[in-house]
């Protein structure tokens, strides 16, 4: 693949983005969107043809689906998997593609907690049984996300060293795979945002009630992870600004705890928001989310990638030009298309990546 990102651009988004030893191509990054379609964890021939889509497409960075970090921190019996050992190897063959053809890949380790042990989409709604595969879940507390779901049962101190220890193995395993990037999934109402939020968490111990304590467990897992991955790669965390409901976590709660995950060798802060409660009251517009991956990246002075309904590259390139974010996250409009960092090149004057074998589909330059 050329590597087509050059100084003559002016177009923000195909200018290139240095972070630690890795350089992107570009800021059009391939948001994490899960897939239901692993097996024991295991990728399939699926993962391989669709993430491999997007190195051909000339996006600058790819992110997994939400990847458990163990069996019991999947959200459905379909999620991958860095658990063990054994799936190291097929995913390593998924970095190799995506490296062959110029790109570049991160995993997103998570633990669903308590929204964990339920069904693909497609497959049903709410808790699967025992007998279908389900399992015991955990959580801060015995509270369940919805009366649908799984009941949790509240984790012990022995329960959160092991959540810990998990993220930590997982990352090793990351870095053998051939991982270039990794992103701690503390979003979303997953396990790491049910110990931020008071909504979700009412222990009365150490990891309970206070902002110190309530962000504890995330700054545990980050410093876990940072002491084993290599100092020459990106660290990226996803946090959700804002549960959208009363008393719960909040913008401001976000910018402090950003403070800190800078201190402990953080790159980039993947700015989302809400999936804790169903009383969440969301407005919902282009671009809904930006004003927080703003907030964050001006008052925590840390890089931030901005994502949720940024549908154009006319959008994306106001976004960068008004210093809102660093990097833009696609999800569904990478689904529509997977070569959409090629097309929105072309719409802009600039240049992406494009492999050898599609040289010729590309348009000629006036």
């Amino acid at each position: 693949m050329t590597a087509t990102s050059s100084a003559t651009d002016t177009s923000p988004l195909f200018s290139s983005l240095k972070l630690r030893g890795v350089t992107l191509a570009n800021r059009l990054v391939v948001s994490p969107m899960c897939m239901y379609s692993a097996r024991n964890g295991l990728p399939t021939e699926f993962h391989m043809v669709h993430l491999g889509q997007f190195a051909l497409g000339g996006a600058g960075l790819i992110l997994t689906e939400a990847t458990a970090v163990s069996p019991e921190g999947r959200i459905s019996p379909e999620d991958l998997g860095l658990w063990s050992d054994e799936h190291i190897a097929p995913l390593g063959h998924i970095t190799d593609f995506v490296h062959d053809h110029g790109g570049l890949i991160g995993t997103q380790l998570a633990h669903a907690g308590r929204k964990a042990s339920t069904y693909a989409p497609w497959r049903g709604e709410g808790a699967v049984p025992l007998r279908e595969g389900g399992w015991q879940v955990v959580g801060p507390d015995d509270q369940p996300f919805l009366p649908a779901y799984p009941q949790p049962r509240a984790m012990t101190p022995e329960d959160i060293q092991k959540v810990i220890t998990d993220f930590e193995a997982a990352t090793r395993r990351a870095m053998m795979a051939g991982f270039d990037v990794v992103e701690i999934h503390a979003a979303h109402g997953y396990l790491l945002h049910q110990f931020l939020s008071p909504l979700s968490n009412s222990r009365g111990d150490q990891y309970g009630g206070s902002f110190e304590n309530r962000t504890r467990l995330v700054l545990e897992v980050t410093r876990a992870v940072r002491r084993v991955w290599p100092i020459h790669l990106p660290l990226f965390v996803r946090l959700s600004a804002t549960d959208w409901a009363e008393g719960g976590w909040d913008l401001d709660q976000t910018v402090e705890l950003c403070r800190l995950l800078k201190l402990e060798g953080v790159d980039v802060i993947d700015v989302s928001s809400g999936g804790l409660t169903t009383a969440q009251r969301i407005t919902v517009e282009p671009g809904y989310q930006v004003p927080f991956a703003a907030r964050v990246r001006q008052d925590a002075g840390i890089e931030t990638m901005a994502v949720g309904l940024i549908t154009t590259p006319e959008q994306a390139e106001q976004i960068l030009r008004a210093g809102q974010a660093d990097l833009i996250a696609f999800a569904r409009e990478f689904l529509r298309d997977p070569h959409l960092a090629q097309r929105a090149a072309l719409e802009l004057g600039a240049s992406a990546p494009v492999p050898n074998q599609y040289a010729r589909a590309q348009p000629r330059r006036p």
